[in-house]
């Protein structure tokens, strides 16, 4: 959804079907730069993700991943570079395949799922229902009011760097 949202702002069209993705080209503030959407299994994106980066020549540091987070509120996002995956599988698959951790991240938190009455834990199968799921109206209204802020993000990373964009939006 960020990734849409972006790339519709920036007038990116998702036209091409390569390295197992859906790209687009474009740029920010004169950065030119490509949009992916892997349409691969998400566990798997680093396989579309490497054929791409391979294809365009991008190092790890010129990669930005937009991935969901479990552990930030709804509506919450924080930049980064490196690090670990905090358990996204979808990151994990990035890192493997690219032998590197070393790129920026763009967290976008969707809290965690209500736990079970009387448990003080959600248990995998509750989180993958929870992360596939639809959004309640409330939390589409929160999306809906997030998603240019997102984008705005992407565009201060591009245009002013990491560390201007970390300290506006983290």
């Amino acid at each position: 959804m960020c990734l849409n949202y972006f790339a519709r702002s920036q007038g990116i069209r998702f036209d091409k079907r390569q390295g197992g993705a859906r790209t687009g080209a474009g740029e920010v503030d004169g950065t030119s730069l490509i949009v992916a959407r892997p349409q691969t299994y998400m566990n798997r994106s680093g396989q579309a993700v490497d054929r791409l980066m391979g294809k365009f020549q991008v190092s790890p540091d010129n990669l930005l991943v937009i991935h969901d987070d479990l552990d930030l509120s709804l509506g919450k996002i924080r930049l980064r570079q490196g690090g670990g995956s905090g358990g996204h599988k979808g990151v994990d698959s990035v890192a493997s395949e690219l032998g590197s951790r070393d790129f920026l991240r763009l967290r976008v938190g969707i809290g965690r799922p209500p736990a079970d009455e009387g448990s003080t834990e959600t248990d995998e199968a509750d989180i993958i229902d929870y992360v596939l799921g639809d959004f309640t109206a409330g939390e589409r209204q929160t999306v809906d009011e997030f998603l240019p802020q997102v984008s705005e993000a992407i565009v201060c990373l591009f245009s002013q760097g990491l560390t201007v964009a970390m300290n506006k939006y983290n």
